[in-house]
């Protein structure tokens, strides 16, 4: 197992290797993150409404009364 001399020559190694300033920018980040996560998720449980539909008038329902022309038939 690890004892508490273990973590504190880990730490040790990693702030030597990093910098106080590194490890302390990496922690923020870090809870940052975490924070976005949590409030993507309470996001989520909110239901999105739906805007209703809108009428849009003008040509197409002109067009919707004229007869259909045949396509197929050359002419």
């Amino acid at each position: 197992m690890l004892s508490w001399t273990h973590i504190l020559v880990v730490v040790a190694v990693i702030v030597l290797l990093f910098g106080r300033g590194k490890v302390s920018d990496l922690m923020g980040d870090v809870a940052k993150g975490i924070k976005s996560f949590k409030k993507g998720l309470a996001d989520d449980d909110v239901p999105v409404a739906k805007p209703d539909p809108k009428i849009i008038e003008g040509s197409a329902t002109q067009e919707a009364n004229a007869p259909a022309k045949d396509k197929t038939a050359n002419g």
